[in-house]
């Protein structure tokens, strides 16, 4: 997938187009003690007591499950205004195998 190096959009910031930068931000992968993990919810006491808390009370539905990870990765850019040196993110990512900027 060709992107330019900058492009020219609408910033928050100024209310006006203007010309971006655009980089691309790599994805990091979710820790387990980041905020909302459910290891730490379990340990809270969130998820004690008895029952399976509507988890596990069917089997697991191996014949429909997809296999394997997706060979693409959605991509993460990030615009950066030449004006006002304020940078907003991709709304949301296009699935590409490889980004090249030109």
């Amino acid at each position: 997938m060709k992107i330019p190096k900058a492009q020219k959009r609408f910033c928050k910031n100024c209310k006006s187009h203007t010309e971006h930068k655009v980089a691309q931000n790599k994805k990091k992968a979710a820790s387990s003690l980041s905020v909302g993990s459910k290891y730490r919810a379990r340990l809270r006491g969130r998820a004690r007591g008895i029952g399976g808390h509507g988890r596990y009370s069917k089997p697991a539905v191996t014949k429909f499950k997809r296999t394997g990870a997706k060979n693409t990765k959605k991509t993460d850019l990030r615009y950066t205004c030449s004006k006002c040196k304020k940078s907003s993110a991709q709304a949301s990512g296009i699935r590409a195998k490889r980004v090249e900027f030109i």
